[in-house]
């Protein structure tokens, strides 16, 4: 329905495998549609954690993010309800992390420590997210960026929101071009 009719498209995960799937599928519709594709903007929007390098500090970033995880699979488990994850409808990166779940109570969303995301394991938190060194962000955006992503809207619901910020506004913004 995005590539048909709208003038744009958000995703909710940064993923560069999802993006790229879920980027084509809009722009096949647009086409299909007799649109331009390139009519249709795409925003990418996830947590931003933004570490030191270090593994202990990952680890925090990955806590502090998880429940990133546990929303999307939230979603996920609802589109897996309704198209099955076996017909190929919805593909085995955005649904085998899931298998684990056992519910999702709304109290908790969005808020680090959700209880409802022990099910999400580190690589999905890496993927979904944007985490690491400023270096990894600048990486990561240029990433999504080559994959027909135009904007990248940052989740900033954690214990580092003032850093990230900054980071964001003297380090990974200037090394994009913006």
């Amino acid at each position: 329905m995005a590539g048909r009719t709208a003038d744009g498209f958000i995703l909710q995960l940064a993923d560069p495998f999802l993006t790229e799937w879920m980027v084509e599928a809009v722009r096949r519709s647009a086409r299909e549609a007799g649109r331009d594709p390139d009519d249709v903007a795409i925003c990418v929007a996830a947590p931003a954690y933004v570490t030191d390098g270090t593994p202990g500090g990952l680890a925090h970033a990955r806590e502090q993010c998880r429940w990133f995880g546990g929303m999307v699979g939230n979603h996920v488990a609802d589109l897996v309800a309704r198209y099955g994850a076996a017909a190929g409808a919805v593909p085995a990166e955005l649904t085998d992390y899931i298998e684990g779940r056992q519910g999702y109570d709304y109290a908790h969303h969005g808020r680090t420590g959700n209880p409802d995301t022990a099910f999400v394991p580190d690589a999905v938190v890496d993927r979904f997210c944007v985490l690491g060194p400023p270096e990894e962000h600048v990486r990561r955006l240029k990433e999504l960026r080559a994959l027909g992503v135009d904007q990248f809207a940052v989740y900033a619901m954690h214990d580092a929101v003032d850093e990230v910020a900054v980071t964001y506004g003297t380090e990974v913004i200037p090394a994009l071009g913006g």
